[in-house]
């Protein structure tokens, strides 16, 4: 029996438009870890940053931190071990009524997401905590919440689970997730993969979910 831990992020937004700074792509993307040292170790470069006079007035956040920083913090995620998974979904491919709401179209990704990989994962003795950074307006989050719950519960081979729903700033592992989904990100709707190599080697799969489609619907 193994207690894991899932960190999840997203990226892109649910606005589903040609847009100019509507994102095109939806990245769901999990941090497996089965020991959390890489979060001891982020609040150890904080504090090291603190002493050089390095001003951090949040959390590690991959898309707001100076590139010197992000230099330091993929320095430390580097040097462990993880598992990183990865579910795109291109926003314009997708049917009408997946994205009827915000809250189904998120299901949606969560479901296939985790169908892939709670089997390769997860064992039917395991005990599993799936933490996934709140998002939106409270209304939003306990949608976003239940969906998830919703989803572990069909899925997961193991009975044995929580699903928590916390802001980054509470568990610097949900930090690790928020970088690796920023670096998966900019690779796919920026062709910038200068950080995206840094984690590849811990990528184990990177599904996209409407690769075989063709038809766009906006």
């Amino acid at each position: 029996m193994a207690r894991l831990y899932v960190y999840a992020d997203e990226s892109g937004d649910f606005n589903f438009s040609r847009e100019p700074k509507a994102s095109k792509y939806f990245v769901l993307t999990t941090v497996l870890l089965t020991d959390l040292t890489v979060g001891d170790d982020l609040l150890a470069l904080r504090r090291e940053l603190a002493w050089r006079g390095v001003d951090l007035p949040r959390e590690f956040h991959a898309t707001h931190d100076q590139q010197a920083v992000r230099d330091q913090v993929f320095q430390v995620i580097a040097s462990h071990d993880f598992r990183v998974d990865v579910t795109i979904l291109n926003k314009p491919k997708t049917k009408p009524y997946v994205r009827a709401t915000a809250t189904r179209f998120y299901k949606t990704a969560w479901f296939f997401h985790m169908k892939h990989i709670a089997p390769r994962i997860v064992a039917g003795g395991d005990e599993l905590l799936v933490v996934a950074g709140s998002v939106g307006t409270k209304r939003k989050r306990k949608a976003f919440y239940g969906a998830v719950q919703d989803v572990i519960h069909q899925v997961s081979p193991s009975n044995s689970f929580q699903v928590a729903f916390w802001p980054a700033a509470v568990d610097p592992c949900l930090q690790v997730a928020d970088y690796c989904c920023w670096a998966v990100q900019r690779k796919w709707e920026m062709s910038d993969e200068r950080s995206y190599v840094i984690i590849k080697d811990r990528i184990r799969s990177e599904f996209d979910m409407f690769r075989i489609g063709t038809v766009e619907y906006y």
